[in-house]
């Protein structure tokens, strides 16, 4: 959150599973679509939150199957656990406020008395969280009464069913809902309460989420049957909150267009790249279509490629250097016309490319830096290297883009590390 100076432009707060992250899309489409718009129009200036029932290990384990971005902020563990930034670390007042009127001790003594529920993995076990799978129409019965127990012996909580099979107790300010109004009391102190919040999810435990003041809400196409129900119940007539007729990450595509939020057409929606001219000059932009021109290309989906090679080379300075994450140096021009033996090399591959936390920031009047990571998954394995770019304005019309100047690369630690024969830009 510190990054940024004044109030986001809009913070998003999604669930992953079924929400941004969609399960039945083995191409990762929708969720690709949202990384593109996000990264080349909202990075800068507004702020992503993750907001998943998931522990921290199960997060990490999602990161590392899916092109997930990197938050900003991640609340875990159905709104027990808030980290910030890349390093994920966990806001201490949060912990405090949880622990009023919570005893772990005293809740796993009572839960183990019910048959009916059976724990989850010890991961899902955190320090203010117990979870559990019920079947579905034993869990009404099993939560009043439990309540009941727990409330006797002095405690405050909070049970939440959700998925048609996972009960979760929290304490009674725990919660995906109450964790976002304690962000936003956050930010409002420090003079940053985002212009707009678009909250999104799929399932129960996402519906506190659309009960905080001032929230727009989208409930994915595929929302489930609890959600919708409480929606019924509740909020059928706040216009605040709509069905998308969109899946997963389209439908949060669809809700930042539905509630005019900002851009809603995502770079990878745009069929001809080429034609895509700016009225100014944009450094994230020109970073998102380069690599989407590159997928395109290794996944031969580019038409006349004589053209887009001619156009490539048009935005590289022919004494432009590209330093390769082994240290190799290349000529930015030597590496372009190396790009003709790997046309359509990655077809029928399930092969994406995606870029990360782009931040451009001017360093005079017509040279910008900007540093990402850029990733590429083919099948299930994940390669990444951090990048770092400079681009210029210099003797070039925006509605020519940007040229690309320098370009450096190192790997990410954990990923797996390629040769200079299979690793471009």
């Amino acid at each position: 959150m510190d990054r940024l100076m004044s109030s986001p432009r809009l913070m998003i707060v999604s669930d992953l599973d079924h929400t941004m992250v969609d399960h039945h899309d083995p191409e990762n489409l929708s969720i690709l679509r949202f990384n593109a718009l996000w990264e080349a129009k909202y990075r800068h200036d507004s702020l992503l939150v993750f907001s998943t029932g998931r522990s921290p290990v199960l997060y990490k384990q999602l990161r590392k199957e899916k092109p997930m971005l990197t938050p900003d902020i991640t609340i875990m563990s159905v709104g027990t656990e808030i980290t910030y930034g890349n390093d994920m670390v966990p806001d201490e007042g949060w912990v405090e406020f949880l622990n009023q009127k919570w005893n772990k001790k005293i809740v796993s003594e009572e839960t183990s008395k019910f048959s009916e529920l059976t724990l989850q993995s010890e991961t899902e076990q955190r320090q203010h969280k117990a979870s559990f799978h019920v079947e579905k129409e034993k869990a009404q019965e099993v939560m009043k009464t439990l309540s009941e127990r727990l409330a006797s012996r002095g405690l405050d909580v909070k049970i939440i069913y959700s998925g048609g099979m996972d009960l979760d107790v929290l304490p009674q300010g725990a919660g995906k809902g109450q964790a976002l109004a304690y962000l936003h009391k956050k930010l409002k102190d420090a003079g940053k309460l985002p212009k707009n919040t678009l909250a999104c999810g799929d399932s129960g435990n996402d519906a506190e989420l659309f009960t905080i003041p001032d929230v727009h809400g989208v409930m994915v196409k595929n929302a489930q049957e609890e959600l919708l129900k409480w929606h019924a119940e509740n909020a059928k007539d706040n216009p605040k909150i709509i069905h998308a007729t969109e899946r997963c990450a389209a439908g949060i595509i669809e809700a930042i267009g539905h509630f005019n939020l900002g851009p809603n057409i995502s770079s990878r929606d745009v069929t001809d790249l080429s034609d895509a001219k700016l009225d100014h000059f944009d450094p994230a932009y020109e970073i998102v279509k380069f690599y989407l021109f590159f997928e395109r290309w290794r996944r031969a989906e580019v038409e006349n490629p004589e053209v887009y090679l001619s156009n490539l080379k048009s935005v590289c300075s022919p004494s432009g250097v590209f330093v390769h994450p082994s240290s190799v140096e290349q000529s930015l021009h030597d590496c372009i016309d190396r790009l003709k033996g790997c046309c359509g090399d990655k077809k029928d591959k399930h092969y994406r490319v995606w870029v990360d936390q782009v931040f451009p920031s001017q360093i005079d009047s017509d040279t910008w830096l900007v540093k990402f990571k850029k990733w590429e998954l083919t099948g299930e394995e994940q390669q990444g290297c951090l990048t770092t770019v400079i681009v210029s304005s210099k003797g070039v019309k925006h509605t020519e883009g940007l040229t690309w100047v320098h370009v450096h690369q190192t790997w990410i630690d954990g990923t797996t590390q390629n040769t200079c024969d299979d690793w471009f830009f």
